[in-house]
């Protein structure tokens, strides 16, 4: 475990805006965190899409891929429509493999450009998760970089133009979850039991992965993550961010 008393006080999220995309690798990779915020903001009213890099087919050892794919879509949009998130899309890249480079800056450029988003969030593109010993997966790192990029790329006509799609120079922010390196958090406590239950859904991932309940699996997970998080947010349980402003 990292130590988070030797880290420096989150700041408060930015509050002035009103659409928000969550670009991600996999299904449950919102759920594993991010989701108790997105709760609380949509509760205020704000919007929030969620697009998905693929549909996390290669996630579960017991179940083939074929199989996997539609289960795990399913249960992503169960567990988003948890959290007030209608709009859920996914691109169908091969789960692991994806690469970062233009094609992958491009689908995620023209995405920002169709949903026109304040705010993006995405998952830890850094090399390892917090406490620097566990090594973070090509997928995640590789989506993460790839919004930090699209997010001034969607902006530049001249960079991936597309017949009828305008360029949106509009993103402020860039929220990284789960990274390293957090600067900002938001309260988790409002939209925290709706996240443990956004989390629950993914049972049949939950269930591959530990064998354990998934409801008394969510609730200590996202539990102690929030506790931890908070103990740098004025002990306030928190969902923690690594925010990029443009």
């Amino acid at each position: 475990m990292s130590d988070h008393s030797a880290r420096p006080a989150l700041e408060p999220m930015p509050e002035d805006w009103r659409t928000a995309l969550a670009i991600v690798a996999h299904p449950d990779d919102l759920e594993y965190g991010t989701a108790a915020a997105i709760a609380g903001w949509t509760d205020e009213g704000r919007s929030v899409s969620y697009l998905l890099a693929t549909r996390g087919e290669a996630g579960i050892d017991t179940m083939d891929p074929a199989r996997a794919a539609p289960v795990r879509e399913g249960e992503q949009r169960a567990a988003a429509a948890v959290v007030g998130v209608e709009s859920v899309e996914f691109l169908g890249l091969a789960d692991g493999a994806i690469e970062y480079g233009p094609a992958l800056r491009r689908e995620l450029a023209l995405a920002i450009r169709r949903h026109r988003p304040e705010l993006v969030i995405t998952v830890n593109h850094h090399d390892t998760w917090p406490g620097g010993r566990v090594w973070n997966t090509p997928d995640h790192r590789a989506v993460g970089r790839a919004a930090l990029d699209a997010a001034i790329d969607a902006g530049n006509r001249w960079i991936f133009p597309e017949p009828g799609l305008a360029p949106w120079d509009g993103v402020r922010w860039v929220a990284v979850s789960g990274s390293p390196y957090p600067t900002h958090a938001v309260a988790a406590g409002p939209g925290l039991e709706r996240a443990i239950a956004s989390l629950v859904e993914h049972r049949s991932y939950i269930g591959a992965l530990t064998g354990r309940d998934p409801q008394e699996y969510a609730r200590e997970l996202l539990g102690g993550a929030a506790k931890a998080e908070g103990a740098m947010f004025g002990g306030v349980a928190a969902v923690a961010f690594e925010l990029f402003t443009r």
